[in-house]
């Protein structure tokens, strides 16, 4: 009987060896193939179709055969850039007037002060040098001021009660002479070739009479006004007083204590600025009285000559007129043409308009060239704009100041121009060639 081999245990234990290897070999193919698909995938995840994406961040990318779809331009690209500079300036612009707006409401509101310190300004400018020579010969600066304070005060009472004194004395002949006047225009108005008649002549005097004794209630109002007025005249002359006192005795800390509020970068500009614009105050203020007593003594002397009465009076108005930039010498030189017109008659009245226009083009010409100079040179468009402008915000002290304000203005601007331009060549960095070491570089751009 013959015996066949019986398979043994290690048999089945290497044929499950071989199993389990081919499976890992099927696992590691699968996942190779998986890592693959994904790589070539944006996102790094694929899906076939008919597969619904859930839980998926990547969205894929549109077929090739589906029409392009150009992407939507930035919002600020798509603004031409004229329309954004135009932008950028109409905003600021805005603001600026806006600020503008409230600083001039507020001045409004405030006008009696700010009229009084900028009168102080000037009346500072104009005694502030004597103040500077009384103290060069070794006067201390509390006496310097009280000096020069009371001397200055003094002379321009004085001048008003000159003024006032010589009108009250005046009054009465000045009267007799304007009834005269008015009889004589009214003899010449009747033999002229204009063909007025007597009742045409009647007919307006009682029409002004009319009007005069209809409007008594606007005139007690007016005056009452006018009360009103002085009271807020003198209140403003005693506020110019005491700020003219402090400027002259203290005028440089208040300067330095000013800077102390101009932010720390604008600081060095706005300290190089104050002291020009004080100079050209001082110059406007000193050539403008200078030409201003030679227009009042000159055409004052004519109309004492041409025995126009009240001269002398008539000659410190066009002194104080003179402060007022053309318009005053227009008023000015009409008063007193007006004057000699009912007082003397129109040849008079013509001889005291050539003397006032042949006084005011040799000022306009010769003296205010030479006096003023290029320290507060300024376009006369922008004087008769400022005259204006200031007249119509504050009235006849508003005017005044609008001129010299403009002059300080310009002077502030172009020192602040050319500081700016001479700061940004000097924060520009320096050339240095190949040849020359750094530190020769640094040492020829700071100048010693």
């Amino acid at each position: 009987m013959s015996t066949q081999p019986q398979p043994g245990p290690g048999w089945l234990s290497r044929t499950g060896a071989k199993l389990t290897r081919m499976g890992e070999l099927l696992n590691e193919r699968r996942a190779a193939a998986e890592a693959e698909s994904a790589d070539s995938a944006p996102g790094g995840t694929s899906y076939g179709p008919g597969v619904e994406g859930e839980g998926v961040d990547h969205v894929p990318a549109p077929p090739a055969y589906a029409p392009a779809v150009p992407a939507r331009p930035d919002p600020v690209a798509a603004v031409p850039w004229g329309m954004r500079v135009a932008a950028e300036a109409g905003w600021r612009l805005l603001v600026l007037a806006g600020t503008l707006w409230v600083l001039m409401k507020v001045i409004s509101a405030v006008q009696l002060v700010v009229l009084a310190f900028v009168a102080a300004l000037l009346v500072t400018a104009m005694l502030q040098p004597t103040v500077a020579r009384l103290r060069r010969v070794g006067l201390p600066r509390g006496l310097a001021t009280a000096v020069t304070a009371v001397l200055g005060f003094v002379v321009m009472g004085l001048v008003g009660w000159f003024v006032v004194w010589q009108v009250m004395e005046n009054l009465d002949n000045l009267s007799d002479r304007l009834k005269d006047g008015i009889e004589e225009l009214k003899r010449w108005l009747l033999n002229s070739p204009f063909h007025v008649t007597e009742d045409q002549i009647n007919d307006v005097a009682k029409n002004l009479s009319d009007a005069v004794g209809t409007n008594t209630e606007e005139i007690t109002s007016a005056g009452l006004q006018g009360v009103t007025v002085m009271v807020e005249f003198l209140t403003g002359m005693l506020l110019a007083m005491f700020s003219t006192l402090f400027l002259l005795y203290d005028g440089k800390r208040i300067w330095e204590w000013t800077l102390r509020l101009v932010p720390a970068q604008a600081r060095p500009g706005v300290a190089g600025a104050g002291p020009r614009a004080w100079r050209t105050l001082t110059a406007y203020v000193r050539g403008t009285v200078i030409v201003a007593l030679i227009d009042a003594i000159f055409i004052g002397l004519g109309i004492w000559f041409l025995d126009v009465p009240m001269a002398v009076p008539l000659a410190v108005f066009i002194f104080l007129f003179a402060f007022i930039p053309l318009v005053g010498a227009v008023m000015s030189g009409a008063l007193a043409v007006v004057v000699a017109l009912v007082t003397q008659g129109v040849f008079t009245a013509l001889m005291v308009l050539v003397v006032v226009l042949a006084v005011q083009q040799i000022e306009g010409h010769v003296l205010q060239p030479f006096i003023l100079g290029r320290a507060v040179r300024v376009h006369p468009l922008a004087v008769v704009l400022a005259v204006a402008a200031g007249g119509l915000v504050a009235g006849i002290g508003g005017a005044v100041v609008a001129v010299p304000l403009v002059a300080v203005t310009n002077t502030v601007v172009g020192y602040l121009r050319a500081y700016s331009m001479e700061a940004a060549l000097h924060a520009a960095p320096v050339p240095q060639t190949a040849a020359a070491p750094a530190d020769a570089g640094e040492k020829a751009a700071v100048p010693e």
